[in-house]
């Protein structure tokens, strides 16, 4: 008997695994989602099909699907595989696995090391892999939450290619739901489940893209459910709410009512009302909304509506984004709701927005002249004999850190993009480019005379 031959699971303890664990998928062909390295012809659907193996890191947010592809990968390529947990295991372990798989590397056995989380291990630890990954003892499947490039050593990373793992979409997590119910042997076909397709949904929605935490609530609601006179689990809404411990709110990620919800945000911030922008917020978030996607639209908004109206206001929304990233939710509701109410009473101000819009506009209506001579910078002599930086003017070395020297093409020499307002720090702004253009025009008049 060897390291890597396991006992047999009597089948009565099979139906007493967790759903998630049952429904596993145990090939390709039934994986879901992560299509942008699975799908036909991509690299790494060509290595495993190939049998042709390196090591890997799958980095991927939970319930994505990175051990499951890591056993589905062992499977398909015949190879002995060892799972591993940085949070149980240390140096005297791994060094105990790394001895058998060179063992049996002698006996034409490739050994596949699934390590999760990998993030966990210490500098030492995962220096501990390098010899045996280098003379390829075993191949290398790291799986973790966290960015490799900041949790992973650099050597060990340099010997690994890192394949990022997306959230599954709503219809994928519902694909799956669908499949549990309707098989008999790993899912709940023998239950007889009866659940409508919108709290289904609703399931898949509250999920956000973790495949086991939707597996978990339709097994913890099956569970719970009264039985009918036919023998039929009844799922309700009210059970639904139990299993997941907050309320149902009718919420499509995909649907009209997410658009619906994200414009009535983005105009109370608009409309400087803090009260509604923090309503309208939390019903996003408690129904399950993406929080990134909320943190990229306040983010959107800030400069969008507010601009340099209060500077501020980016570096605020960025934050929330970092802080819903670094922390996670439930807490990071809160760093999204500080961002929401300082954007909606922040002075507004879309000169930015219009600006760009009009560059946008003029960019695509108007020919593209070349950069002035002066504003090209002559890097060779060649360069500077054709006449690059001829007459450039250097603004620093003047009185008043100021020249009248033409920065715009020809054809828009006199366009004017920004429109500062008087809101907030815009005004100071506003100010400050009526100091400039007098100061041209003086200078200007002074040349003529």
């Amino acid at each position: 008997m060897s390291l890597f031959e396991t006992s047999p699971v009597p089948a009565f303890a099979d139906d007493r695994r967790p759903l998630a664990d049952r429904m596993r998928p145990e090939t390709l062909a039934e994986y879901v989602g992560q299509q942008h390295i699975l799908a036909a012809g991509k690299p790494l659907r060509q290595q495993i099909e190939r049998d042709e193996l390196a090591s890997m890191i799958l980095w991927g947010p939970p319930g994505s699907g990175k051990t499951t592809l890591a056993t589905i990968v062992a499977r398909q390529t015949h190879s002995d595989f060892m799972k591993f947990s940085a949070v149980l295991c240390g140096i005297k372990e791994i060094k105990e696995v790394m001895a058998a798989a060179e063992k049996s590397r002698r006996y034409g056995r490739r050994t596949i090391l699934f390590i999760d989380e990998i993030h966990r291990f210490n500098k030492a630890q995962q220096d501990a892999f390098l010899p045996y990954v280098e003379r390829g003892d075993v191949v290398l499947i790291g799986a973790t939450t966290e960015n490799p490039s900041f949790e992973v050593n650099s050597a060990l990373l340099s010997r690994a290619k890192v394949y990022m793992l997306s959230p599954l979409s709503t219809d994928e997590i519902l694909a799956l739901l669908e499949r549990a119910l309707e098989d008999e042997r790993r899912g709940l076909a023998k239950e007889r489940v009866a659940i409508s397709p919108d709290l289904l949904r609703q399931i898949a929605v509250f999920s956000n893209g973790d495949a086991r935490a939707a597996y978990n609530t339709l097994e913890t609601a099956a569970a719970a459910a009264p039985r009918d006179a036919e023998g039929h689990a009844l799922i309700s809404e009210s059970i639904i709410e139990d299993a997941i411990q907050r309320k149902m709110l009718l919420y499509d990620k995909a649907g009209e009512e997410h658009y619906n919800l994200i414009s009535a945000l983005h105009k109370s911030v608009r409309n400087s009302d803090p009260d509604a922008a923090l309503y309208w917020l939390g019903r996003m978030l408690e129904a399950g909304e993406d929080p990134l996607y909320v943190a990229r639209r306040l983010i959107r908004m800030a400069s969008e509506d507010i601009g340099l109206a209060e500077p501020g206001a980016l570096g605020v929304s960025v934050a929330a984004m970092q802080a819903v990233h670094f922390v996670g939710m439930p807490e990071g509701n809160l760093a999204l709701a500080q961002a929401a109410v300082y954007l909606a009473v922040a002075p507004k101000s879309d000169a930015l927005y219009a600006g760009y819009g009009a560059v946008q506009a003029d960019v695509q209506r108007t020919i593209a002249e070349p950069v002035p001579m002066h504003l090209r910078n002559p890097v060779t002599g060649l360069m500077r004999q054709f006449g690059y930086g001829k007459d450039y003017q250097y603004a620093h070395s003047t009185p008043d850190r100021l020249t009248d020297m033409q920065c715009l093409p020809d054809n828009l020499k006199d366009r004017r993009y920004y429109l500062p307002t008087d809101e907030g720090f815009e005004k100071k702004l506003k100010e400050r480019l009526r100091t400039i253009q007098e100061w041209k025009e003086k200078y200007a008049s002074g040349r003529k005379e």
